[in-house]
């Protein structure tokens, strides 16, 4: 089987309305695709550092997921990984056990509670 990779925002903002599981150094977000197979984004925002930090951050999740979705990851099924700031710090194997337990934390449908919804600004 093979996983694929999330390129369009649109499937990235459909996968932010999905399940949540927060850890210290990342957020997972899942969601049905509706058949389309395993597939997985990576999202680092320019508050975790600059351009060389985010790039390192997203190699380390890139090998993580490539490690973890093959046997752990759900089919059809979409999986988004956020970096956080103190992801890129953080021991890889502390983080491969943390994406294990998010993902056997979704896969039993439990997340963490939903977000807030901010007020649009006048």
């Amino acid at each position: 089987m093979t996983i694929t990779v999330l390129t369009k925002r649109a499937d990235f903002l459909a996968a932010n309305k999905g399940l949540r599981n927060a850890r210290p150094g990342f957020v997972l977000l899942t969601r049905p695709n509706r058949g389309q197979g395993k597939r997985f984004g990576i999202t680092v925002t320019k508050k975790v550092g600059n351009a060389v930090v985010r790039n390192r951050m997203k190699r380390r999740f890139r090998e993580l997921l490539r490690d973890a979705l093959p046997e752990e990851g759900m089919a059809d099924t979409d999986h988004v990984l956020i970096g956080r700031s103190g992801g890129i710090t953080r021991d890889y194997h502390r983080m491969r056990g943390e994406l294990s337990h998010a993902l056997k934390a979704a896969s039993e449908g439990k997340g963490d509670r939903p977000r807030p919804q901010r007020k649009p600004r006048k």
